[in-house]
Formats: structure tokens, sequence, C-alpha cells
């Protein structure tokens, strides 16, 4: 398919606006799962949900077993499971939101030890930008954001970063085929840690408390976040060059942030602000300063 040069149509804008507004806002979805039910079990659900019945429905990608297996647990086991585990009581959905785009930064970092990729000036920078920031939010943790939160998140932020090298290496394949399949191998070790760790009585008084919105936001997981999400993100990405898609990732955190503020009533003192201001600077350097220079140098 050819790549579209011109301008995006206002109906894909809304089309990016929409993808970006689910996946900021779903850390608060995520806030409203993890009243009732325990973390580890609510990331089997998520995963359970994703995997069927679409695998019913769509052929497994073109990628080996071993990476799909890989991805579903760096991402299922090790994303979502420390994610979900710090958002329990450890850091904000708002601070979750921001801190876990480090997996940009971690994503160049593993490239450039597994491929050969060179750490330009610019990207150092923008690390070292974003880094003053989550450093602002270590020196500010309280009752509400601890560091245990924060060294989850940034775990799971680089367990995200290791799902897109095992992506990448699965080269161009079905997106949505590719996250229904991997997610099937998620689920028997998140299920099986959730016994372990939470325990059974946890668990089954989990799903006895769990009311229409718990189960609303858990199939939001994986009907809005994953398959509207990523299906449409993909979609976007077939027929406009990345450059022009990318960038409107910077708002998720954006609307994460927001949305906790909004409906959860997340404080945003000075020093919240101060530190998504650098971390969003940083991603925003990473992302936007080769199309930027590309202009500047332009004769």
């Amino acid at each position: 398919m050819t790549l579209r040069t011109t301008p995006l149509t206002w109906r894909h804008l809304l089309l990016i606006l929409a993808v970006v507004a689910v996946w900021g806002t779903n850390f608060v979805i995520i806030k409203f799962a993890l009243a009732h039910l325990p973390p580890l079990l609510l990331a089997a659900l998520r995963f359970a949900l994703a995997a069927v019945p679409l695998v019913f429905f769509v052929r497994r990608p073109q990628a080996s077993w071993g990476n799909l297996a890989f991805y579903g647990l760096v991402i299922g086991v090790g994303q979502f499971g420390l994610l979900f585990y710090g958002m329990t009581r450890d850091i904000t959905p708002g601070l979750a939101s921001l801190v876990v785009q480090a997996q940009v930064f971690f994503t160049v970092a593993l490239a450039m030890l597994t491929s050969g990729e060179r750490v330009r000036a610019f990207q150092g920078v923008a690390a070292l930008i974003a880094v003053a920031g989550i450093a602002i939010i270590a020196s500010h943790t309280d009752g509400h954001t601890t560091l245990l939160g924060l060294a989850l998140t940034l775990g799971a932020a680089l367990c995200w970063a290791l799902g897109n090298i095992a992506s990448r290496a699965a080269g161009p394949v079905n997106v949505l085929a590719y996250i229904a399949w991997s997610s099937l191998f998620a689920v028997p070790p998140l299920l099986a840690m959730s016994w372990v760790l939470e325990g059974w009585p946890r668990m089954a008084a989990g799903l006895a408390q769990a009311d229409a919105v718990t189960w609303a936001a858990v199939a939001w997981q994986s009907v809005g976040n994953t398959i509207f999400g990523y299906g449409v993100w993909a979609w976007l990405l077939a027929r406009y060059p990345a450059a022009t898609i990318s960038p409107f990732s910077l708002l998720v955190p954006v609307f994460g942030m927001g949305a906790s503020a909004l409906v959860l009533a997340e404080p945003l003192p000075p020093w919240k602000l101060l530190a998504a201001g650098l971390i969003m600077a940083g991603l925003a350097l990473n992302l936007l300063w080769p199309r930027l220079r590309a202009v500047l140098v332009r004769p």
C-alpha cells in the first residue's frame, strides 16, 4: 500500500485523537478495575479477552512460536503485570501514564545493544532531560507514589521496550493477529502467579465482588485499549509515514494526567507539572528532532 504524502484528513485526525484518548484515559479505567480485582488476576483476564475469541477468527501471524511466546510474556507478565501491581497502591494513574513512556529510551538502548545502532547526540540529550523529570518524581514520593511504584513502572517500561524489539524482529505481520496469538502465552503464567502470590481466597473474593463497572473496565482493556487502539494505530501507520502519526503518542500522558486529575482528583502540584514537562520535552526531542532538523537545514 502506498503511503499518503498529503496532510491528515480530519476524519483520520479524529481517529488518532480517539486512540490516544483511549490509551491515556485507560490508566484511570485500570484503577476502577483494581478496586476489586487483584492486579495479576486483572492482567490475566485482560489478555484472556484479548486472545479469545479473536484467535478463532484470525490466522496465526508469520512469526515463530518463540517470538510470540517472548512477546506475550514480556508484555503480559512484564509490562502489565508490573504496571497493574504498581498501580494498586504505589503510583497514581497520571504519573504511571507518564513514567511508562520511558519505554522510548529503553527501546533506543536495547536497539543499540541488539542491532548495533548508535545513540545519536539528540537521543542522549533527550534521555537526560527525561531522567531529570523521573528524578524529580523520585524525590517527591509520598503516600500516593512510592519508590517501589516508580521502580515497578520503570520495569514495565523496560518490558514494553523488550516487546518492541520482539515485535520488530517478527517483521511485517498482522498486528491484531500478533497481539491475539501472543496473548495466549501471557494468560497461564499470570494465572499461576496470581494463584501463588495473591492466593485463591483473594482471587475468588475479587471475582465475587466485581460489579458491572469492574467487568466493563476489564473488557475495555481488551476491546478498547488493545483491539481498537492497536488496530486503528496500525491501520493509520500503513497509510501515513510514521513521522506523521508517531508524534501524536505524546498526547497519551496528557490525557492520562488530565483524566486522573478530573476523575480521581489526583493533585497536580508544581513539582509534578515540572517533572511532566521535562519527561514530555525529552520525549518530544527524541521523536521530533530529526524532522525539525531536516526542515532547518533544508536549502
